[in-house]
């Protein structure tokens, strides 16, 4: 049977407890993974702390990165077999049926009332069964087909693992938004979403400028690629700049997970009709927006929900043919509690990827 690190209490959200689990009903188009490591997400933290609401289930293993090996194979699922190596993200089902999934956007999937199907993530959720699904702190999972992703020979566990959802989450705005050679492109943040829109930007040949509060991790924005470093901090008008003195932003992904982002004047610096895309998500609201603050340069303000298979693929490929490499940190699994906390805390340059290490710890 199929173990994992589970929270039960969100205000003991660093306290895993090993449970056991059933896996849900075998079906023709699912696929049946041993996990051999998984990413840590700041939606981890938001989960099982509490911040993004109450629990779904009585119990929540979380992780959403998810590499491991294929055990067994539905009679319908094609291009996979038993034995490769595969990865999945943030979700695991969809209804299959809706406007989004038909048009191959089943990230966006609003369900389908006739069956009752709806979209199924990772873990704090439920099967229209009322199948508990889990997450990879644990030994295994099992998902239909549309939610499990081969990797590239090229990229190792360890590297693909936070790319499936922290790597998917910012590649998806990029590649919609024609991010691409002579795009210039601002990222809000450098953290665990920012550090893959600097490098997955610069892959794709954008002029890439990060935004932070402090200069303190500029250094490593211009090892990943940046062009530029701004720090808002030491430049308490630096918006003024774009559009007189230099040229504006055509695309801005903030991934910061604060409210403090002073959003009218990261909207300044967009050129005419650009857009700003939100994928970090504050646990409050954001500040001072009125629809004024669009209408100045015609701005668009968006957001962007992971990404679908399409693109999951897409993003893979470019990763193993540009050898792009994020910077991670692997633990044990067995030291999720320190993984999660440090994450809250902002002490991770920039992934956790936590090895199964369940045999060994038996």
């Amino acid at each position: 049977m199929p173990r994992g690190y589970a929270i039960d209490d969100t205000s003991k959200w660093t306290d895993f407890k090993v449970i056991d689990f059933d896996l849900k009903p075998e079906e023709d188009d699912d696929v049946t993974i041993a996990i051999e490591c998984c990413g840590v997400c700041g939606s981890d933290v938001h989960t099982i702390s509490g911040g993004w609401g109450e629990l779904a289930v009585p119990a929540v293993i979380p992780g959403h990165e998810i590499v491991g090996k294929v055990t067994a194979v539905g009679s319908a699922v094609k291009d996979m077999k038993v034995g490769d190596r595969v990865g999945v993200g943030a979700q695991v089902g969809s209804c299959g049926t809706c406007f989004p999934c038909k048009g191959g956007d089943e990230q966006y999937c609003i369900g389908d009332d006739a069956t009752g199907k709806s979209m199924v993530d990772t873990y704090n959720s439920k099967y229209v069964d009322g199948s508990i699904a889990q997450g990879g702190y644990s030994t295994a999972i099992r998902a239909h087909q549309q939610f499990v992703f081969p990797i590239p020979d090229g990229i190792s566990n360890e590297d693909a693992a936070s790319m499936l959802c922290g790597g998917l989450t910012v590649y998806s705005p990029l590649l919609r938004n024609g991010a691409g050679p002579g795009k210039k492109v601002a990222i809000v943040g450098l953290g665990g979403l920012g550090h893959y829109a600097v490098l997955f930007a610069v892959a794709m040949g954008c002029d890439v400028t990060v935004i932070s509060h402090s200069p303190r991790k500029k250094d490593d924005a211009m090892k990943m690629g940046a062009k530029d470093f701004i720090a808002t901090g030491d430049e308490p008008e630096w918006y003024k700049r774009f559009g007189r003195k230099e040229q504006p932003f055509d695309l801005i992904v903030s991934t910061a997970s604060s409210n403090a982002v002073d959003v009218p004047s990261v909207l300044s610096t967009l050129t005419v009709h650009g857009k700003a895309v939100f994928v970090g998500m504050p646990e409050d609201p954001l500040q001072d927006l009125r629809v004024q603050h669009l209408a100045g340069n015609g701005c668009a303000l968006a957001s962007s929900h992971i990404g679908s298979k399409v693109e999951a693929l897409k993003m893979l490929k470019l990763a193993d043919e540009q050898k792009i490499k994020p910077w991670v940190e692997v633990m044990p699994m067995s030291q999720c509690s320190i993984a999660v906390k440090r994450v809250h805390e902002g002490d991770v340059k920039y992934r956790f990827v936590l090895q199964n290490d369940f045999e060994k710890k038996d």
